[in-house]
């Protein structure tokens, strides 16, 4: 059981991590810069991490750039304001982010500056047969080690864990929670102390100020991600945008 629970948590802030510091703060916002070295090997961190959930950061960073532009209303890829449920909004950010991953969506260039792209490897770590195998490998990870066939229902949370991440942000951060600022989309944080989203949760504080590296802002607020930044900025592998 043990060994269960250490890989469930370990591959649940492993593809979080990767997916608030290279996807979100990096590839959408870039609130500090790196090498092309760097920014490959985060690329490739971001799929060793995420597995069957792998997320391009080119169309990561699109889509969320659209978000901040047209928050909550219905140019929106992901706001609950326009679907029932929380699937359904799932489902359609999924439709829009295929299309921007294949460019079938045509953007303006104000969505795509400065996002970073491998599409050759996109396309490798996307694909269909690629997320297979993922997926076999976590379920014979629980063959060896589930103690019980319940430990199975954790499954599925592996194969869509980049997906899972963004969704509980995107439908219950705008639906739950307090606000530090009056913006004009309903975000909120969920919690001051960010260490189940490693600060993702903060979400009404990165709607009023979308650069800031820090999604916390009260003195009793706490986003663990800003304090790895902050490591990685002073052994020089980033840089942070000023």
């Amino acid at each position: 059981m043990l060994v269960i629970i250490a890989f469930f948590i370990l591959h649940w802030y492993f593809s979080l991590f990767f997916q608030t510091f290279f996807l979100h703060r990096y590839a959408a916002h870039g609130m500090f810069t790196m090498s092309k070295f760097w920014e490959k090997t985060f690329h490739i961190g971001a799929f060793l991490s995420q597995g069957s959930s792998y997320l391009s950061p080119y169309a990561y960073g699109v889509m969320h750039k659209m978000h901040h532009a047209y928050a909550d209303t219905e140019k929106d890829p992901h706001s609950p304001k326009f679907d029932k449920t929380l699937m359904e909004m799932m489902f359609r950010t999924r439709k829009i982010y295929n299309e921007i991953s294949t460019f079938k969506l045509k953007v303006t260039e104000r969505f795509t500056l400065g996002v970073p792209s491998w599409h050759a490897f996109d396309l490798f770590a996307g694909n269909i047969w690629t997320r297979i195998v993922w997926a076999l490998v976590y379920i014979l990870i629980y063959i060896k080690f589930a103690p019980s066939a319940w430990f199975f229902l954790l499954v599925p949370i592996h194969i869509a864990m980049g997906p899972v991440h963004g969704a509980i942000i995107n439908w219950f951060n705008h639906k739950f929670g307090y606000r530090n600022f009056e913006v004009s989309d309903t975000s909120t944080n969920l919690l001051p102390i960010e260490i189940f989203t490693l600060g993702e949760g903060l979400h009404n504080n990165h709607h009023k100020n979308g650069q800031n590296p820090n999604f916390a802002h009260k003195w009793f607020e706490f986003d663990p991600t800003y304090q790895i930044i902050k490591i990685l900025d002073f052994i020089k592998v980033i840089k942070l945008v000023k």
